[in-house]
């Protein structure tokens, strides 16, 4: 278990510099150099998701049982990650309606990955880890909105052909997650199977 929680404070600490602490972002970033800066971030993040990894990896291995959610939380949590794929998706195709209107679909796919698999996984090592990621997303997509807010800069207009390439591909992605096998080859689970 402190692999997993030193793996998600290195991996989630590095990635709030930008929302959480700019200053200590700038700082380093003249200490540094854009390039030093950079190569640091990088090492941090793949440490932190290697310690991530391995140490939830150990911990499924001898289980902490919170609680055992109900069924139809299951059916749930797939809905819930096929929106997760879309804003994910949405995050890289440019002039889609989903992006021009969050501004931030990354942090909230990774909210609602997050909050779907919390609600479908019972084990202390999954609170510890979606709980981690959940509380994450939030404080980044509330800091992230601040910023908007104040920067006063107008979202760009979206273009239905983006939005609806956005969908698709989104949805293809998750159909290659819960139906292709691409969930079973990343964790070992399949999804499906779980939900039925």
């Amino acid at each position: 278990m402190l692999s997993l929680v030193l793996g998600l404070a290195l991996f989630l600490g590095i990635h709030s510099l930008q929302s959480l602490a700019p200053h200590v972002r700038h700082s380093a970033i003249s200490r540094w150099g854009p390039m030093g800066f950079k190569a640091i971030y990088a090492a941090v993040a793949l440490l932190g998701l290697y310690l991530l990894v391995v140490g939830y990896g150990q911990a499924r291995l001898d289980p902490v049982v919170l609680w055992s959610p109900p069924r139809g939380l299951q059916m749930g949590t797939i809905l819930l990650m096929w929106v997760a794929m879309i804003f994910l998706v949405a995050t890289y195709i440019p002039a889609n309606h989903i992006k021009t209107k969050l501004r931030h679909p990354m942090t909230l796919s990774v909210k609602v990955w997050a909050l779907g698999h919390l609600l479908i996984n019972g084990n202390l090592a999954d609170v510890v880890l979606f709980g981690g990621f959940l509380l994450w997303s939030v404080l980044v997509f509330r800091a992230a909105r601040l910023r908007d807010r104040q920067s006063l800069q107008s979202a760009p207009e979206g273009k239905w052909l983006s939005t609806g390439l956005t969908v698709v591909a989104g949805t293809g992605l998750w159909a290659a997650f819960f139906m292709g096998g691409l969930h079973v080859w990343l964790v070992g689970v399949m999804p499906l199977i779980r939900a039925s």
